[in-house]
């Protein structure tokens, strides 16, 4: 599924000239190894109250969040999704997010 996910945004970055869909496949296709994986402590250090933000691998639990974000990622753990829904974040599978917004406007990418 996640072969067939980052070809499908590949192909379509290429032919629409969407950097933010390269980089997104780029992300997703590292080796299993070097993975992105991010925690919440990470997301609130880094994000601002509001913003949408976009992980290219797993959101972990390690950590507290209370900032309001919309987060979009390839998959949460139980844990993290548990907290993130507890502080009022929006939350979206990749492929549902990327149909919503394909040119990632006022999109954060963390890894």
């Amino acid at each position: 599924m996640l072969k067939k996910f980052i070809a499908e945004i590949r192909s379509r970055g290429y032919r629409e000239n969407i950097p933010f869909l390269l980089k997104i496949a780029e992300e997703l296709s590292r080796a299993r190894r070097r993975k992105v994986a991010v925690n919440l402590a990470k997301l609130q250090r880094t994000c601002r109250e509001g913003e949408s933000v976009v992980i290219p691998g797993k959101v972990l639990a390690y950590g507290t969040i209370d900032k309001k974000l919309t987060v979009a990622a390839w998959a949460f753990s139980k844990a993290a999704e548990k907290k993130l829904k507890g502080a009022g974040c929006k939350l979206f599978k990749l492929p549902e997010f990327i149909e919503k917004n394909p040119k990632g406007s006022n999109v954060r990418i963390v890894v």
